[in-house]
C-alpha cells in the first residue's frame, strides 16, 4: 500500500477506534489520526506474527487489524497520560 492509502485507513482506523472508545483525549484529532496510523502499522505487524495476514491492501481484514491497532494504542495513550 502506498503512503496515501496508510494515511486514509489510519484516519478511518483512528476515528473508528475513537467512535468505540469515547472520551476525552488531549490533543483533539491530530493524535487520533496518528494514532491511527500507527496502529494500522501495529495491527499489521502484530496479524503477521499471529499468522492471520498483513495489511496488504484496502479491505475490511486491514481495516479490522488497524483499528484493533488504533484500540490497543489509544489504550496505553490513555495510561500514558493518567499518571
Amino acid at each position: 500500500m502506498g503512503i496515501i492509502a496508510w494515511i486514509v485507513l489510519g484516519l478511518l482506523a483512528g476515528v473508528i477506534a475513537k467512535l468505540l472508545m469515547p472520551g476525552k483525549d488531549p490533543g483533539g484529532w491530530i493524535i487520533t489520526i496518528l494514532l491511527g496510523i500507527g496502529g494500522a502499522f501495529l495491527g499489521g505487524y502484530l496479524g503477521t506474527l499471529l499468522g492471520i495476514g498483513g495489511l496488504t491492501g484496502f479491505s475490511i481484514k486491514s481495516l479490522g487489524l488497524a483499528i484493533g491497532g488504533a484500540l490497543i494504542l489509544l489504550i496505553i495513550y490513555r495510561l500514558i497520560k493518567k499518571k
